[in-house]
């Protein structure tokens, strides 16, 4: 665990969390995810796209600038089949997963302590209620990929979840287990932590740029608010 006392001389006030493989088991293949956008591109494009680099739904929407330019009419087509092959299998994976065993008390301590909390995931909204169907118990706002125009790493992603906790950048933390999620902190302006236990090593969450790093939420919550946070 990083040194977090120096960072608790200023008051978090909000945290906001990614949701899987930070509150809830990690079981998304997002290598098979893209491997089958690939094949329902390959319908309209003259040989099955390779894999660039980008995230899954980003992916899908430069393939769906490609499809229209070598088939015009069909980018919105490819675009809906792909988003839909995309949510069945969050679903499916939904079904697999689960919380943290922590997840639910650690959230109702913050709360307790008059922390706003916060989720924020590019899921889609039913995979997410599959997994936390009382997460409005828990959290101020969850806000799925629905839910907005731009996902993260977009920072209004995290804006809007602020703006529903009525809380400023300056007072708030961004939690994730990617660095996808330490960059979409960054760029809206807030603090930022990185835990182990999605994909992402301790090591690899410091070198993007996370303020804080823990092996889990739950440890990284005792870390700066102290024991059963």
């Amino acid at each position: 665990m990083d040194d977090c006392v120096p960072q608790r001389q200023r008051k978090i006030n909000a945290v906001v969390f990614d949701f899987d493989g930070t509150l809830a088991h990690l079981v998304l293949d997002f290598e098979a995810m893209k491997r089958r956008v690939a094949d329902i591109a390959a319908r309209w494009l003259p040989m099955r796209p390779k894999p660039d680099g980008l995230p899954a739904l980003e992916w899908i929407a430069a393939l769906r600038r490609d499809v229209e330019a070598v088939s015009p009419g069909n980018g919105a087509a490819f675009f809906q089949a792909a988003h839909d092959d995309v949510q069945a299998m969050e679903v499916a994976a939904a079904a697999h997963g689960g919380l943290f065993p922590f997840t639910r008390d650690m959230l109702a301590q913050l709360s307790r302590r008059g922390v706003g909390t916060a989720i924020i995931t590019r899921n889609c909204a039913a995979a997410v209620a599959m997994v936390f169907p009382d997460a409005a118990d828990y959290c101020r706002a969850v806000l799925a990929r629905e839910a907005v125009p731009r996902v993260k790493p977009d920072p209004g992603h995290l804006l809007a979840a602020l703006d529903l906790l009525q809380a400023s950048p300056g007072e708030a933390l961004m939690v994730g287990d990617h660095p996808l999620d330490v960059e979409t902190g960054r760029l809206a302006g807030t603090r930022t932590a990185g835990v182990a236990s999605g994909r992402m090593s301790q090591e690899e969450l410091a070198r993007a740029g996370a303020d804080h790093t823990a092996a889990d939420a739950r440890e990284l919550m005792d870390a700066l608010f102290g024991e059963k946070a």
